[in-house]
């Protein structure tokens, strides 16, 4: 029965086939890691989907969403649309955090900054690419024929993201600039 009782070191041997030895504890935090950086991600277009879901009203809104992939279904192409549009933003956070030596005025201005590019990006590069890009490659969305009326109301929402998503970028930037920064 010498087999059961532990090694003379003190450490007593892992099981055969026991988690322990397969590295399964760190497996899971790689992939609970993993998940948090999705959902990081992911947050500010859904947050952005959200307050932007009156927009939907407009037929012709709901007509582009529809069009998209998957074609005859609104939501997960809008979901779609606002995650990807929130990507200027998060690449010009990540790029400032990387960027600037330290917390503080630096990183104000490349908050500000980065709320200006993707306002323009959002509210004008956006509705042009919708207007003009989409029916070039065969995506013709809107019934009304493209004309003032549909490029005023890309343009609206897509002023109205911009807005939504600058808020907080705003935000921090004003507590950075402040005397102790964060």
């Amino acid at each position: 029965m010498t087999f059961l009782l532990p090694a003379r070191s003190g450490v007593v041997p892992p099981l055969r086939g026991s988690t322990a030895s397969l590295g399964v504890p760190a497996v899971a935090d790689a992939v609970v890691g993993w998940l948090w950086t999705v959902a990081l991600f992911l947050f500010p277009g859904l947050v952005a989907a959200g307050l932007c879901a009156p927009c939907l009203a407009a037929e012709r809104l709901r007509a582009l969403f529809d069009a998209l992939p998957p074609a005859g279904r609104v939501l997960p192409s809008y979901l779609g649309v606002s995650v990807g549009l929130s990507v200027p933003y998060l690449v010009g956070v990540a790029l400032t955090v990387t960027r600037a030596g330290e917390a503080g005025p630096a990183w104000s201005s490349g908050f500000l900054l980065t709320a200006l590019i993707g306002a323009v990006a959002v509210g004008f590069v956006a509705p042009a690419a919708a207007a003009l890009g989409l029916p070039r490659l065969g995506v013709d969305w809107d019934p009304a024929g493209y004309g003032p009326s549909t490029w005023l109301l890309l343009v609206g929402a897509g002023l109205w993201y911009a807005l939504v998503a600058a808020v907080p970028l705003v935000a921090l930037a004003v507590g950075m600039a402040l005397p102790g920064g964060y």
